[in-house]
């Protein structure tokens, strides 16, 4: 049987590519990781490792091996963080993970009706795209992720559980009304991957690719953009309301939104602290909708 110790040994190692830094962050020494990746080698009967130069790199085996390590020790993780929070809504931790604009415009509020109902929850924060918001979740090193999708978008990874919040409308930031059919030789500031795609998919309606000269995720860069003349861009609703640079015009584009949703993993029900953090994000996205 793999020993949990052994398991997390190799996944620190994969995830700073080195002994010394993998013994650092266990607070181990260098020669007790080496010990114990030799004692799982032992185990496993293959070959984890690769003696590189003065270093290492795991082989094909020890790239499977890490990889399942992460996900397993997230979820004994995960496993801790219910059974803290079992005996009620009193105690506990939740780790939650969003995008900046719904951390921006719907969060908050959750956060202040969760800690309102139940002041013995600890909420913990951290701001990543869906696809890490995704890899998280699997691994067990969040429980609940905030992500968004376009009708386009390849579906959500096995065991992803997703719970509606809000649809999203998308608007084209200009200096002045515009519609995409009218910015075919425009100069565009694309996003992350995700709304890259939808941009593109969004222009070859149109009948054109759009000439992408500036590519950056955050609102606030966006929108300085557009307002110094030096190109156009697409925005979400949620991404506006948290900031809207004066002088820009936003331009809604019919029928098209952003599906937001609050994710979990695994097989229902949620455990009680999820899901009351779950209904806070709903109960704020409606709110969100009624005050618009």
């Amino acid at each position: 049987m793999l020993d949990v110790t052994r398991l997390r040994v190799i996944d620190a190692v994969a995830r700073h590519g080195s002994v010394t830094a993998a013994a650092r962050e266990l607070h181990y020494s260098q020669p007790s990781v080496t010990h114990h990746l030799a004692r799982l080698e032992a185990e496993t009967g293959a070959q984890l490792l690769q003696r590189v130069g003065r270093g290492i790199r795991l082989t094909e085996a020890g790239r499977l091996l890490a990889d399942r390590a992460a996900e397993i020790i997230g979820r004994i993780d995960a496993v801790d963080a219910e059974l803290a929070a079992h005996v009620g809504l009193s105690a506990g931790r939740i780790r939650l993970a969003g995008f900046s604009s719904a951390i921006g415009a719907l969060v908050p509020a959750a956060l202040a009706q969760l800690a309102a109902k139940h002041p013995g929850l600890e909420v913990s924060l951290v701001d990543t795209h869906p696809p890490e918001a995704f890899e998280l979740l699997r691994t067990g090193k969040v429980d609940v992720a905030i992500v968004f999708r376009y009708d386009e978008t390849a579906p959500e990874p096995p065991g992803v559980r997703l719970h509606h919040l809000v649809d999203d409308p998308l608007y084209v930031l200009s200096s002045g009304p515009s519609t995409l059919a009218g910015l075919r030789d425009a100069t565009w500031i694309a996003g992350c991957d995700r709304c890259r795609s939808h941009l593109i998919a969004l222009c070859a309606a149109e009948g054109y690719e759009p000439r992408i000269g500036y590519t950056s995720d955050d609102m606030v860069v966006m929108q300085a953009l557009v307002a110094a003349g030096l190109g156009v861009t697409t925005m979400p609703g949620l991404a506006l309301r948290t900031h809207h640079v004066e002088g820009i015009t936003a331009s809604e584009l019919p029928g098209s939104r952003r599906h937001v949703y609050a994710a979990t993993y695994g097989e229902p029900p949620d455990p009680p602290p999820i899901a009351a953090l779950v209904n806070a994000l709903q109960q704020s996205a409606l709110q969100d909708s009624a005050g618009r």
